[in-house]
């Protein structure tokens, strides 16, 4: 299964190399932070080989970057475990032919949660906004 998703590079996991019956290998996780509705999530993804690990070096945490990836789920012992591995990373900006901009994300108030963001401003109706009674419209059968 191949999604995509875009946010914003939020941390850069150390990588880790290794030697297995099949030769080499590097990874590297990293951290990508994306809306969510209302809010933001946070999902730790995968580079695995040393081509992807390259790729994603090319992005500094700020940057705001489109990510496609695999899902994948494998058991062990009993327990299931997830594993996002990415296949790509671009410039978020690229897809829509706009410069990459990278803009801060505001952190919650020290004792809560952040605000939703905020609506154009629009003027609450009144009362002449209504619409006019009509009686003989009345479909209720009491």
């Amino acid at each position: 299964m191949a999604l995509e998703i875009e946010g914003t590079l939020r941390q850069k996991l150390t990588p880790q190399r290794g030697t297995s019956a099949r030769g080499e290998w590097t990874k590297q996780e990293f951290v990508l932070e994306f809306p969510d509705g209302n809010y933001t999530s946070q999902a730790c993804f995968t580079a695995f080989g040393q081509d992807k690990v390259a790729e994603l070096d090319k992005y500094q945490v700020g940057d705001k970057v489109k990510v496609s990836f695999n899902l994948r789920s494998r058991e062990f012992n009993g327990r299931w475990y997830n594993d996002l591995q990415i296949w790509k990373v671009a410039p978020a900006a690229a897809a829509q032919g706009a410069p990459v901009q990278s803009t801060p994300v505001q952190s919650a108030p020290a004792g809560g949660y952040a605000s939703a963001p905020q609506a154009a401003s629009v003027p609450a109706p009144t009362i002449d906004d209504m619409p006019a009674e009509d009686d003989s419209q009345d479909d209720l059968p009491f």
